[in-house]
Order: C-alpha cells, then sequence, then structure tokens
C-alpha cells in the first residue's frame, strides 16, 4: 500500500514525549567569531520550512540511531562554529504567518499582511534582497523541494500582490534574470499546462538559460550557463519515498544534488553570489502529520548543509 495512503485510511494516535530544546542539550556555546568585521563574499541561507525544534531535535536522534553520528545542523553548535539570533518575522495582519509574510519579512526587510510578496501594507513594494544583490554584480538563484515559483523563494526574488499567481512568478523570475533556479512547477513554465499558452522553457531558453528536467540532465549540465532546472508537475517527491523507488531516484535529484550544482554553476563568480535553498517539503509533511515525510526531508537538508 502507498505510504501516504496508509496513514490516511489509520487513526494514528500519538503520545508525544516532551523533548528538550538542543540548543538547551548543547549548553551555553560563546564560537570564536573569526569573521566578525569583515565581508562576506557569497551568502548562502538554508531553509527549513516549517521546522519545528523538535523537528530538529527528532531528525538529529534517527541519525543518531541510524549511523551513530547526528546532525550536521547541530554539530555545528557543537564545534562552535555558529552562533544563534532570534528574528520576529510575523505577519502585519494575522496571527498566523504564512510562508509569503514570512519570507518577505526576511528577504525584505518589511512586515507585511498573509498572501503577499515584498507588498507592503499602504500598497507599496519592497525591494527584494536578491534583486539588490543582484545590482550589486552578485550572482542569485534558489532551490527548492516544492514548486520554485512557491512563496519561500519567491519571497526573496520578486514583488507579488497575491502569492498564488504563480504563473506571474514564472514570468518575473525570467524578467529579472536569476541565475539558477530549481525545484518542481513544471505546470507553471510548460505551454500546455498554462492557460495563457505561454511557452516559459522557450521564453528562457532564448534568454540564453540551459533547460534541465531530470536528474541525469542536471548531474551534467555545464557551469558556464545560468540553469533553470524543473523536475515534477507541483512539488518533488517527499525524500523517504524517493528513497524506496528507483525510479524517483533516476529521474528526481536530491536536494542536496541540487544544492552542489547551484553553488558549481555560482561560486567562479568574481563579485560573489547569493542562494536560498529550501527544504519546502518539510512544511508539507507537518501540515499533513506524515511523520516519515517530515523528518526524511529534515535529514535532506542536513544533507545539503554538509555541502553547502
Amino acid at each position: 500500500m502507498n505510504r501516504i495512503k496508509f496513514f490516511r485510511k489509520g487513526t494514528l494516535t500519538a503520545m508525544v514525549a516532551t523533548l528538550l530544546s538542543p540548543y538547551d542539550t548543547l549548553g551555553a556555546i560563546t564560537p570564536e567569531i573569526n569573521w566578525k568585521n569583515k565581508k562576506a563574499k557569497n551568502i548562502i541561507m538554508l531553509v527549513s520550512d516549517g521546522m519545528s525544534i523538535g523537528t530538529l531535535n527528532m531528525s538529529d536522534i534517527l541519525l543518531s540511531r541510524m549511523s551513530g553520528e547526528g546532525s550536521n545542523w547541530l554539530s555545528l553548535y557543537k564545534e562552535n562554529k555558529v552562533s544563534r539570533a532570534l528574528m520576529d518575522m510575523a505577519s502585519a495582519n494575522s496571527i498566523v504567518t504564512d510562508s509569503a509574510a514570512a519570507s518577505s519579512s526576511w528577504g525584505g526587510g518589511f512586515r507585511i499582511n498573509n498572501g503577499g510578496l515584498n507588498y507592503g501594507i499602504n500598497g507599496e513594494f519592497h525591494l527584494p534582497l536578491w534583486q539588490k544583490f543582484k545590482t550589486k554584480g552578485k550572482k542569485a538563484g534558489c532551490v527548492t523541494t516544492v514548486p520554485i515559483t512557491h512563496a519561500t523563494p519567491a519571497g526573496f526574488c520578486i514583488n507579488q500582490k497575491k502569492r498564488g499567481d504563480q504563473l506571474s512568478i514564472a514570468e518575473k523570475y525570467l524578467e529579472k534574470e536569476f541565475d539558477v533556479m530549481m525545484g518542481g512547477g513544471d505546470k507553471y513554465f510548460s505551454s500546455d499546462k498554462r492557460n495563457d499558452g505561454k511557452d516559459m522553457y522557450k521564453a528562457f531558453e532564448n534568454k540564453g538559460y540551459q533547460i534541465v528536467r531530470n536528474r541525469q540532465e542536471l548531474l551534467t549540465a555545464s557551469k558556464n550557463k545560468p540553469l533553470l532546472g524543473v523536475f515534477e508537475d507541483d512539488a518533488l517527491p517527499y525524500t523517504r519515498d524517493r528513497s524506496s523507488d528507483k525510479e524517483i531516484i533516476k529521474n528526481t535529484p536530491s536536494l542536496s544534488e541540487m544544492v552542489e550544482k547551484a553553488i558549481g554553476i555560482l561560486k567562479e563568480h568574481p563579485n560573489g553570489f547569493v542562494l536560498q535553498v529550501e527544504a519546502g517539503k518539510v512544511d508539507w509533511a507537518a501540515h499533513a502529520n506524515d511523520i516519515a515525510g517530515l523528518l526524511y526531508d529534515q535529514i535532506a537538508i542536513d544533507e545539503a548543509v554538509k555541502v553547502a
């Protein structure tokens, strides 16, 4: 039986033990910040969308049980290689913040209402970070396991009144000429699936992009041209499902493979680069109460942390 259908058919009753914050278990850490007062050439922002402290803690425990080693994420704390900060990304109009408002506050610097992308509460547009960096001569890109036109990558890249208009978001990515964009979302690029019939793949190709549609094409793609990679109609499969299906493994890249290729394309640029990496299906699994989907997609971004 399909893993998702199995859980949907049954009633799952869970008794959850209290999980300590991993930060508390590691104790007070004061890392030596050797890069203090220096200017970063490259910036990689890794986002596990919808991740709770419990998710991070459970994935660390699972990795410890499976391999004898914990997560790369928490090892950075243990090795005093990071510092910790908090940022308020609350929505301007709701007690529950959606991904569009959260990403816009992080990627654009202003608190906005749910549903928009860098679209202010008075109707003004706020310039997103990735556009700012592009104007300063850096390369910029996004990698995700959900549609590349989804709210989290879009919040760093474009202005939009409605996050749901992903057809328009695809067009704005081309207009702004971001250097690497990878994820799902074929239905927002393909001429036979868009209701306006536009062939966005051809439009990107005409601007010099290489288009990759499967894992093999990604692995053999040139590092000398901008890249658009779209691997599924909607989101990519859950990591747990990918690992048990040879056909998915053959056709769909892992998050860490996408990150490695993205960095390979961007890293030689003399002015540096910015890259956002999102494990978007951590959030989707949390909404679906899918514990296997949640933990293994968290492990997938943990592998991407190591690559980055």
